[in-house]
């Protein structure tokens, strides 16, 4: 990794860390994240989407472990799968871990929460860096089409306090937005 994009991971996690937002490049579109303990800047974000709040949200992580704290225990067979597909762009919708507080924007009307162990090299290298789950929603606006690069974040969201760091980056090689699947029911969601 180029040291101007270890400078720029660093300034990402510095953001987030203040409670600021960020975009960055994964598997399919531009992402838009925050700390996911921090609620002011869930709803700094979800305000800055126009997404309806009952939608909830999704987690992504370099590794597992950074998920547990978020996801139930449930049967190893069902854990298994999902696991299987991961680092990689699958998503995958998890029981919540109902000992830990959770905030209600990341699940939104759910019992559950979206999650991914990313295989993009810069999401990653992120969520390393950050040492835990970061959110990962589509980098728009409701209803438009998800960034695709840096410079359209920057015209999605051109004001300089709404998104407090930019990673630029290319994205993966999937052409639309990574499959969800529940881990319970194998049922695919999108």
């Amino acid at each position: 990794m180029d040291s101007a994009l270890e400078k720029d991971i660093q300034d990402a996690v510095k953001a987030m860390q203040q409670g600021l937002l960020i975009a960055y490049p994964t598997e399919s579109v531009y992402g838009l994240g925050c700390d996911p303990k921090q609620p002011a800047a869930l709803e700094k974000l979800i305000q800055l989407k126009q997404r309806n709040p009952e939608k909830g949200l999704i987690l992504i992580a370099s590794r597992f472990e950074q998920l547990i704290p978020y996801l139930a225990e449930i049967d190893d067979t069902s854990a298994a799968r999902a696991k299987k597909t991961w680092p990689g762009a699958v998503t995958w919708v998890w029981p919540v871990n109902k000992e830990s507080f959770i905030s209600p924007l990341l699940t939104g009307q759910h019992q559950s929460i979206a999650v991914r162990v990313t295989n993009h090299p810069i999401a990653a290298a992120l969520c390393e860096a950050f040492q835990g789950a970061i959110v990962s929603t589509s980098a728009n606006l409701e209803g438009t089409p998800p960034a695709k690069s840096a410079h359209g974040v920057r015209q999605y969201f051109s004001e300089p306090d709404q998104v407090a760091k930019i990673v630029d980056g290319v994205l993966g090689d999937l052409f639309k937005p990574t499959p969800i699947h529940d881990v319970i029911t194998q049922a695919e969601l999108r």
